[in-house]
């Protein structure tokens, strides 16, 4: 049996996204057993973040400083504004390096199921950043649910009467992806959204 404060570190590991139980506690063991080049840098940069974290006033990104890392990157390109639900999101595409704009978290999704409304969500900032000029393009980058894409369809309505040009992300058939295996969802996209052969 380990101690209450090990169990409470096992929990508390557990509770993260992806680990369960018996993964946390192999984690637990694992920083246990290297407490010199494991466990005291990963306490020392929880540390770090904990009393630094905030969020981006600009973007809604969480960062160490305010603005975040990428409004403040003066490489960026005003011109283009990308919308995603959630930091997770902007975290993913911003990986890919393929889009040189700015972002806009709107910190979820419209759900009547949830009661999330448009007042819940960053919508009002997002069209006070659109509404003050020198955007060009705004990317509605919304997952492929139902809620996502009402929340798209909305955002959409809101912005229509500003001059920028609204897209969003090609949804459907995935690179490598066999018929067979799709739902019926991703493949009647797939189907709506064919284009010409060249």
């Amino acid at each position: 049996m380990a101690s209450q404060e090990i169990e409470a570190l096992s929990q508390a590991l557990a509770r993260l996204p992806g680990l369960g139980p018996r993964s946390a506690r192999r984690a637990v063991l694992h920083l246990m057993k290297r407490r010199e080049t494991a466990l005291d840098p990963l306490l020392a940069a929880l540390r770090d973040v904990s009393e630094r974290l905030s969020t981006c006033s600009t973007c809604g990104n969480l960062d160490t400083s305010d603005p975040c890392g990428i409004c403040s990157d003066a490489r960026r390109d005003d011109k283009l504004l990308c919308v995603v639900e959630e930091v997770a999101d902007l975290w993913a595409l911003d990986r890919s390096r393929l889009f040189p704009g700015r972002y806009h978290v709107l910190g979820g999704r419209l759900s009547a199921l949830e009661g999330v409304r448009p007042e819940d969500l960053g919508i009002d900032r997002l069209v006070a950043r659109v509404a003050a000029g020198g955007i060009d393009e705004v990317v509605l980058a919304m997952n492929a649910t139902l809620e996502g894409q009402t929340t798209a369809h909305y955002l959409a309505e809101r912005l229509e009467k500003y001059p920028v040009r609204l897209t969003q992300l090609a949804h459907g058939l995935p690179v490598g992806g066999e018929l067979d295996y799709l739902d019926e969802g991703t493949l009647a996209q797939a189907l709506r959204a064919r284009r010409p052969i060249a």
